[in-house]
């Protein structure tokens, strides 16, 4: 008896469910349905612009939202994004006009053209059940005209940023077509983005985001003394959006190599000199060690280790002028009125140097962890304007800056003849 009444009120247990559910499946999915102003200007003139829809869903549902023209094709706004039911107010998204025209990794978006549209909400529940609610929209004095880059492209492919001076830098170029937000940058196949800033100043052509020739002059970060992205090949992207959401993305590929901020030191330094005092006419000799401590390679440049100036010359009397980029050893005095370092000599010979032949010419560069020996010597002819005088070493980067400066300061005496009528032939 008791098993029979336990069965009976089991089985009205599942038609009393079994309605429940019925009856919520009965009931429309989505709900609530609303698009204020059903006519929109995207124009951006601030009136009108955008509409605003409004939805609910009784059930979790995946939802597409769409527009369909006059000639029957779908503008999807959103597709099948998974929706949990609703809550509260409801679902609200605003709409512009534009649609994700995107494939793959190339990006777009386009405004669609004025007219009249039905615009549809579509939702299928977990139980494969699909509803749609549509509503009229229309656009009028639709911004359909897009921002595009012309030219788009880069002066060279590969370039090396590490401040020696041989391509340092790359020159980035588009014509822009409309005023627009523009933002340009490299990316990896690991996904990391690494801006790229658009030249400002008075030498700038246009302004950022105006209509007319664009460029950028880009080192990678390193004149910050920043790390440059790591070397590889990436892919160079601008992206520009003008102010009612039209896109137009354009790209192009890039390759580092040999990226880093270049470090080095003097790590030792002798001066031989006895007792500090020199004949005039005689050579004073100098011997420093220098290294390489950091990631990169750095460029060295002439005269090599061994030469010996005399104290009326200077290294561009010796023919090797000042080089943009180059790191050389150098010795100056405390009283110098004239350019400053003016003996400098190569981080290392050409044979302990690597050489690497760049637009047909050849540099050598010095290998990050690698030690050289640099000896040098200069003949006093003439007496110091001021004797003694502080003499002192340098590592320098032309035209970028004196990285170890009056190292181990030494003061010389040039032992000259006394002048005077009993000296005299």
């Amino acid at each position: 008896m008791r098993s029979a009444l336990r069965g009976l009120i089991l089985l009205l247990t599942c038609l009393v469910m079994s309605f429940v559910l019925a009856a919520c499946l009965s009931r429309t999915l989505i709900y609530g349905v609303d698009v204020y102003p059903a006519i929109i200007s995207p124009d951006a003139d601030g009136r009108d612009d955008v509409t605003l829809i409004q939805y609910n869903l009784r059930r979790n549902a995946d939802v597409s939202i769409y527009l369909v023209d006059a000639s029957g094709e779908k503008h999807y706004f959103r597709r099948n994004l998974p929706r949990s039911r609703s809550t509260g107010s409801g679902y609200h998204v605003y709409f512009g006009g534009v649609i994700d025209r995107s494939q793959g990794d190339l990006i777009r978006a386009r405004m669609l053209p004025s007219g009249e549209y039905t615009l549809v909400i579509e939702a299928t529940d977990e139980q494969g059940r699909t509803e749609q609610v549509s509503k009229p929209l229309t656009l009028v004095n639709a911004d359909t005209t897009y921002p595009q880059l012309l030219g788009f492209g880069v002066d060279h492919r590969e370039f090396t940023p590490n401040r020696d001076g041989v391509h340092d830098r790359v020159k980035i170029n588009y014509d822009l077509t409309k005023e627009a937000t523009v933002l340009v940058y490299l990316i990896g196949e690991d996904g990391i983005k690494y801006p790229i800033t658009e030249d400002e100043g008075p030498y700038s052509i246009v302004i950022a985001g105006e209509v007319g020739t664009h460029r950028y002059d880009y080192e990678g970060g390193v004149d910050l003394g920043a790390q440059p992205p790591p070397d590889g090949t990436y892919t160079l992207v601008a992206l520009a959006e003008d102010k009612v959401g039209n896109k137009e993305m354009v790209t192009d590929t890039l390759t580092i190599k040999d990226g880093g901020v270049p470090r080095a030191r003097i790590v030792g330094l002798e001066w031989e000199v006895s007792d500090t005092i020199i004949p005039l006419g005689s050579t004073m000799w100098i011997t420093a060690t220098v290294e390489n401590y950091g990631y990169t390679p750095i460029r060295t440049t002439g005269p090599a280790p061994g030469t010996v100036y005399t104290s009326d010359q200077n290294f561009n009397s010796l023919g090797w002028y000042q080089s943009s980029g180059a790191w050389r050893f150098g010795i100056d005095w405390a009283s110098n009125p004239a350019y400053p370092y003016p003996f400098r000599w190569a981080l290392g010979r050409p044979d302990e140097l690597r050489a690497e032949v760049v637009d047909g010419e050849t540099f050598y560069y010095l290998d990050p962890g690698q030690r050289v020996q640099v000896t040098g010597g200069i003949t006093i002819l003439d007496p110091l304007p001021r004797n003694p005088d502080e003499f002192y070493a340098g590592l320098i980067h032309e035209d970028v800056w004196v990285v170890d400066d009056q190292v181990d300061p030494h003061w010389i005496t040039v032992d000259a003849p006394p002048s005077g009528p009993w000296n005299q032939k």
